[in-house]
């Protein structure tokens, strides 16, 4: 599985919908959802600041993370960005991957 870190924002018409639904009725949904394409929530939390809920995610892969994110985006009641997440291990054996690059000018 892979990692995923969703920040949402919700619109207008999201916190009329939270407001209405609960904090943690959403969060239910979300899990549901998440679920339902063979994933699992490891963290959901509520923020201040440019995201009103940060989330992370174990998905199957970046056609499935892609589909969750059109899917609630598509609602017009929360903007989301996604962003994949490298354990460590991953970043190390990116690491010992060598390749030829010519710098911009050189």
């Amino acid at each position: 599985m892979a990692k995923y870190l969703i920040q949402a924002t919700y619109t207008a018409e999201g916190i009329r919908g939270l407001v209405s639904d609960s904090a943690s009725g959403r969060r239910a949904d979300v899990r549901a959802a998440v679920k339902a394409l063979g994933g699992d929530i490891e963290a959901f939390y509520y923020a201040f600041g440019d995201h009103d809920v940060v989330t992370i995610l174990d998905l199957p892969n970046n056609i499935t993370a892609a589909a969750l994110g059109l899917t609630i985006s598509g609602s017009g009641a929360v903007k989301i960005r996604t962003t994949t997440l490298l354990t460590v291990e991953d970043v190390d054996r990116a690491l010992e991957i060598r390749t030829k690059y010519r710098v911009p000018g050189e």
